[in-house]
């Protein structure tokens, strides 16, 4: 049975949640061995189930991630910013035939971290939101720092930049891609929609 009409699906969280990493002593953190990573690899977005094609990209100091209809407002005298990740930009999401990419809107809302100004060589400058976001790589949670921009004409929805790797221990293999050795937990894009029934908004077709 197909979805009819645009869908939206709504993974607001309302609360900043912060991923605690297990306390390390000083010689474990010396003796750690740094996980390799290819330069490309999936990254699945905590609490949505949400599958999306990385670039870890060791010229960008910090992470990207594909969003449109980025709007701030204020929230308990914070700024917030509420934004969409529409799933058919990208298809990254694994589907069992029943139901359109395109047809499948996420919306979010979190804190501000930050802006951060970006020049753009033959176009104007422009500010960017930064927001904190928890995601699964190799089978690890891992949070970093993400500015918020259209990346619907670039191959990959997520950059993973240096900020993470430095703070996570990661190095990448410029040479090969998807060789981590755990994965991350993905829901169809039907289950996806199903999990989050309550919370979807169908709108007509225009």
């Amino acid at each position: 049975m197909r979805f009819r009409g645009k869908i939206l699906l709504i993974g607001t969280l309302l609360a900043i949640s912060t991923f605690v990493h297990p306390a390390e002593s000083t010689d474990n953190v010396k003796n750690r061995i740094p996980d390799v990573l290819g330069f490309v690899e999936w990254v699945v977005l905590k609490d949505t189930s949400l599958r999306l094609k990385s670039r870890l990209d060791t010229g960008a100091r910090t992470s990207s991630l594909h969003a449109v209809n980025v709007e701030p407002f204020e929230k308990d005298d914070q700024e917030w910013v509420r934004f969409q990740i529409p799933l058919g930009d990208h298809d990254d999401q694994p589907t069992e035939g029943t139901l359109e990419h395109e047809d499948v809107i996420l919306k979010f809302e979190r804190p501000v971290e930050r802006t951060v100004l970006i020049k753009r060589k033959g176009a104007p400058s422009q500010r960017r939101y930064v927001v904190r976001m928890e995601f699964c790589i190799a089978g690890t949670i891992h949070e970093t720092q993400f500015s918020l921009a259209d990346r619907g004409r670039f191959s990959y929805p997520v950059l993973l930049g240096r900020r993470f790797m430095g703070d996570d221990e990661i190095l990448v293999d410029s040479s090969d891609s998807f060789l981590a050795e755990q994965e991350c937990h993905s829901a169809s894009l039907e289950d996806l929609a199903q999990r989050n029934e309550g919370r979807i908004v169908d709108e007509p077709d225009k």
